[in-house]
């Protein structure tokens, strides 16, 4: 069942979530929730997913994997930010989680209400519009908990803010 979102009830406001990674694409996501979240009055929280390691059998390989997959994650978060505290003015919540990327998506926007909107951005390789946007935007965008913006990764600053 989903859960109801919260995002227009008084002393609330609705959240823009975007995924922080390393794909070129993904500061059309950022800027494109920025600018949306500005001229609605809303929020922005940044996510970044830590996969799980594989290296389990050995717990001490684990934990220094794990401690540089977190600040790897800290680093990514930071630039994704200043990227959005620059072109926006807004000030970002950031979350990282572990676990599978769309698990994790999940997982957060059902842990907070005030998530309405799901921005991602599309790859412009000829391989695709990217593995996030196919997972979500494919056949689980029936069930998924709220609507998934999907901004071209081809627009410059100027188309975003054109469209956002």
């Amino acid at each position: 069942m989903i859960k109801k979102r919260t995002s227009t009830v008084e002393g609330h406001r609705r959240k823009f979530l975007a995924i922080v990674d390393d794909t070129p694409e993904s500061t059309r996501a950022l800027l494109f929730a920025g600018l949306r979240a500005v001229h609605t009055g809303g929020a922005v929280v940044l996510l970044y997913v830590i996969t799980p390691s594989e290296f389990t059998q050995w717990v001490g390989v684990e934990n220094i994997m794990r401690a540089e997959a977190m600040e790897a994650a800290e680093v990514a978060l930071g630039k994704a930010a200043d990227f959005v505290r620059d072109k926006t003015g807004i000030e970002p919540q950031v979350v990282i989680r572990e676990g599978g990327r769309s698990e994790a998506i999940v997982g957060l926007i059902e842990d907070d209400e005030d998530i309405a909107i799901l921005v991602l951005a599309a790859g412009t390789d000829k391989e695709g519009p990217g593995p996030l946007v196919t997972a979500l935007a494919g056949n689980a965008a029936a069930t998924f908990p709220v609507p998934i913006t999907i901004v071209p990764g081809n627009l410059d600053d100027e188309s975003v803010a054109a469209v956002a």
